[in-house]
């Protein structure tokens, strides 16, 4: 037993990181909801109210620890979003080890709409739609590519000329043909959906969407964040991350008699996915401390390997 304290810097853990890490460990947290715990998200700020942080903590087998997430809106120099990971030893509750993982939980979340759509879009997805410009759509377009055989990507933002310079910028990383193009087209096109944005109030109108779509939405974290209009959920099978959560603060929380499944649940076998091809199927992700704990011990066991020369 020895007080060292393993931790690793933002630049290494972004070094370390891929989408195949972090697909592997979203699995392995979301089985890991069948047994494990994790407890209500804690929303702070600081003496500056629009700087704001999260915590979310949870356990499971040998996983005990905690994330915290946090929005300084005025930052320049150094990113507005920030996540550490704290893992304590689950055998005496002390601390063992900090993780900075501000690029990895973009992949993080990724990884978690991108499990949804592997597990819940039909198997010859093609079309993409994105909707959302932001720093994490580029990491939701390189995941859900990933499982799928998508061969174009249909981008939707605010801004004609952002949407335009996004819709180049996925090209010039996936060699994808990508173009912008209005919701009601992109949605209506669409075999996968893809949420991530701030919004408030729904991105599109449900009769948009086409039977047989997936859509995986991120957006929802919190009290009164929304993106997909309610409408929708009578057409749909619906799936989440943690059912109480999100009917708390994701998605659901606007039609609080929803009763959607948890995706570990569909992984587990204990719970059913898709029922047919024309089927609509909605997966909302809040995001919860497992899935932080099961990356950062993917990134320690990585780091481990590579310095024993293993990779």
């Amino acid at each position: 037993m020895t007080d060292s304290i393993t931790f690793i810097s933002e630049s290494e853990s972004a070094a370390l990181v891929d989408e195949d890490l972090a697909l592997a460990a979203a699995r392995e947290a979301f089985l890991a909801t069948a047994t494990g715990s994790t407890f209500p998200v804690v929303i702070g700020h600081a003496a500056v109210p629009d700087n704001r942080f999260t915590l979310k903590s949870g356990s499971a087998d040998d996983l005990v620890g905690v994330k915290i997430g946090s929005y300084w809106p005025g930052n320049t120099e150094v990113p507005r979003h920030s996540s550490t990971i704290v893992l304590l030893d689950p055998a005496t509750g002390r601390l063992a080890a900090v993780v900075e993982a501000a690029t990895a939980n973009a992949y993080r979340t990724a990884a978690a709409d991108a499990l949804a759509v592997d597990t819940l879009a039909r198997p010859d997805s093609r079309t993409l739609t994105v909707i959302g410009t932001g720093h994490q759509a580029r990491y939701e377009v390189g995941a859900v590519t990933r499982v799928r055989p998508i061969e174009r990507v249909l981008v939707v933002g605010r801004s004609p000329d952002t949407a335009r310079a996004f819709a180049t910028e996925v090209t010039a990383r996936t060699g994808l043909p990508a173009e912008p193009a209005e919701a009601r087209t992109a949605v209506a096109a669409a075999d996968v959906v893809v949420t991530a944005t701030t919004a408030r109030q729904p991105l599109f109108d449900a009769d948009w969407v086409a039977p047989g779509t997936h859509i995986s939405a991120m957006g929802a974290d919190g009290p009164g964040k929304q993106e997909l209009p309610v409408a929708l959920y009578d057409r749909a099978s619906l799936f989440c991350d943690l059912p109480d959560q999100s009917r708390t603060i994701g998605e659901f929380q606007h039609a609080p008699s929803a009763a959607p499944v948890a995706l570990g649940a569909v992984l587990a076998g204990d719970a059913g996915g898709r029922g047919s091809a024309e089927a609509i199927t909605v997966f909302d992700s809040s995001g919860f401390a497992l899935q932080d704990l099961a990356l950062a011990t993917a990134l320690l066991r990585r780091r481990t390997h590579r310095q024993e020369g293993h990779e």
